[in-house]
């Protein structure tokens, strides 16, 4: 005979083994391949992790998908921490996802090459949308923030090189959550304001971490939707942003994307002395000319003259 007592209901015995489950089954770390991604409309993330030997339900809810960057897709080999649990209602043992990271290349890096191959292929880098820097210019706007060193080394340059210019700056964080939304703001204002002969788009240099907010699809959009002429002068010359690839023109620092903006005043002054000698020569020749035909009717008049008598 069996004891009555130890007789458990379908729901009482899935909560003990839930509960045994959560409390010996530290968080760990398992490495596998993603399959079966669903992503319903509630936000949330569903999908298999398998190996060639077994595979297991993985759930990966939207407040956790806050730092993943780059987009999972089947196929995608991942390292993921998670917590094991016995989900009641269907009796189905899942991990809860609480990070994931590609194998073999870091998150921040996937993410920008997935964001690069999508851009590319709707051909946002195209040359026949590149719109040409203006050769005459009245007013810079610049986008990037009004605390730091960027500023002012793109407000000496264009002071020393090309002073007849205004600057109108768009200030806006360049890094941290919410800079990539601030930086599409301020160059949208900007391009609205129908002030700006040419945008620059600028911060300093920094880690790919630091860089991210130049790499969000919400900023390449907007560069590539302005009426006006973007320069992109994001980092140092090694640094490469999915910004410089949309925009008009990159620039390998702010000092230069500066120079790119405006005309030499040096070469303007040497131009236009050279127009100026060139004038004079031509009025010289043209002055020596008219005397020489002066000076031939003038021998011709008197032999006229005795001709009329």
């Amino acid at each position: 005979m069996f004891n009555i007592d130890e007789i458990y209901t379908v729901s009482n015995f899935l909560s003990l083994c839930n509960k045994t489950i959560e409390n010996n089954i530290p968080t760990c770390w398992l490495q596998g391949e993603i399959s079966n991604l669903s992503r319903p409309a509630s936000g949330h993330w569903y999908f298999s992790l398998k190996d060639n030997r077994g595979q297991i339900r993985c759930a990966l809810f939207r407040l956790n998908q806050r730092n993943i960057k780059f987009n999972p897709e089947n196929g995608l080999e991942v390292l993921v921490r998670a917590a094991p649990t016995l989900y009641e209602a269907r009796g189905d043992f899942q991990l809860i996802i609480q990070h994931v990271e590609p194998v073999g290349v870091g998150n921040l890096q996937l993410a920008f090459e997935q964001l690069k191959t999508k851009l590319k292929d709707e051909g946002l880098f195209d040359a026949q949308y590149k719109k040409p820097l203006p050769a005459k210019v009245n007013t810079i706007g610049v986008i990037s923030s009004s605390n730091g060193a960027v500023i002012r080394d793109i407000i000496k340059v264009l002071n020393k090189r090309y002073p007849f210019a205004e600057i109108l700056l768009f200030d806006s964080v360049v890094q941290g959550e919410g800079s990539a939304e601030k930086l599409t703001q301020a160059i949208k204002a900007a391009d609205l304001s129908n002030r700006c002969d040419v945008l620059i788009v600028a911060r300093g240099g920094g880690s790919l971490e630091d860089l991210w907010a130049f790499n969000e699809e919400v900023l390449a959009r907007a560069i590539f939707a302005a009426k006006t002429p973007i320069i992109s002068a994001v980092g140092h010359e090694t640094d490469t942003t999915i910004a410089d690839f949309v925009a008009d023109v990159r620039a390998p620092t702010p000092s230069a994307a500066a120079m790119l903006a405006t005309p030499d005043r040096l070469e303007l002054l040497n131009k236009l002395n050279k127009l100026s000698n060139n004038l004079t020569q031509l009025s010289q020749q043209g002055l020596e000319r008219y005397q020489s035909q002066l000076q031939q009717l003038s021998l011709s008049t008197p032999n006229l003259t005795r001709q009329l008598n």
